[in-house]
């Protein structure tokens, strides 16, 4: 196991992005999630940290699973970082695991697929509780043509119909290895994992699922909105409270015990 003398630690964390401008650290006064955990990591450890994601989500997105590492001098139980940290962090902000990592292991590059979820409350009458948490929708969807047209993305295809304007990926070809939608009682949630993604490129995808589910487009659209290879060929962007960022698929062979 290639370890440094400089622990790289990885932290598992879960936020909900209501109140910040995207994970991504903006100019001085804009809230972020990167720095609002990066001040507090560093009080913790007491020395300036910067953070590396596995992926940047952007304002009002959530995520049941972000990792992101960082380097430290500091040796510490692991299980200080995750009681230290969210100490000096906000209640919408909590660290849930740390780990030590090879120094060859990167948040962001390491990883080897990334999942995502959309969650839409599909009845008449909005929710209170979930209005900052879910996308509400009150005409009834059929879940089934949602399903049915979803499959055509499954695979590797140019998504540059699903990318949006400030995309700085290099290439719009992806690899999608399954998205499923599925009702639970009053909330549809639409479930995606992918090698990787575009720039709104989920949001995107639920603009034209929900055309579908809608019946003003049959299922087959979607297939044509993916080979059109062409933004405007597809629905709008959709809002972003309803988007969670679930998981990251890692090699965790390098790495020590989680705690």
């Amino acid at each position: 196991m290639n370890l440094s003398i400089m622990p790289r630690i990885l932290l598992e964390v879960e936020y909900v992005g209501t109140a910040y401008h995207g994970w991504q650290r903006q100019s001085r006064g804009v809230a972020s999630v990167q720095a609002t955990l990066e001040a507090a990591l560093t009080q913790l450890v007491q020395h300036p940290v910067r953070l590396v994601a596995a992926g940047r989500t952007d304002a009002g997105v959530h995520a049941r699973c972000q990792v992101v590492h960082f380097d430290t001098p500091v040796m510490r139980q692991l299980y200080t970082y995750i009681v230290g940290a969210n100490h000096f962090l906000p209640h919408d902000i909590r660290v849930h695991a740390a780990k030590r990592v090879a120094d060859d292991f990167n948040a962001r590059f390491s990883a080897l697929a990334r999942r995502y979820q959309y969650q839409i409350l599909n009845q008449p009458v909005a929710s209170s509780l979930l209005h900052d948490r879910v996308l509400w929708h009150p005409l009834p969807l059929d879940v089934d043509l949602m399903h049915q047209a979803a499959q055509y993305l499954v695979g590797t295809y140019d998504f540059s119909s699903f990318r949006g304007q400030e995309c700085q990926a290099k290439s719009p070809i992806k690899t999608v290895h399954f998205c499923n939608v599925t009702r639970q009682e009053k909330l549809i949630v639409i479930d995606i994992k992918a090698g990787g993604f575009l720039h709104h490129m989920v949001r995107n995808i639920v603009g034209v699922l929900l055309k579908i589910g809608a019946k003003k487009k049959v299922p087959e659209w979607m297939q044509d909105v993916l080979l059109a290879k062409r933004r405007d060929a597809a629905a709008m962007t959709i809002p972003p409270q309803g988007l969670y960022f679930m998981e990251v698929d890692y090699h965790y062979s390098n790495a020590d015990q989680k705690t």
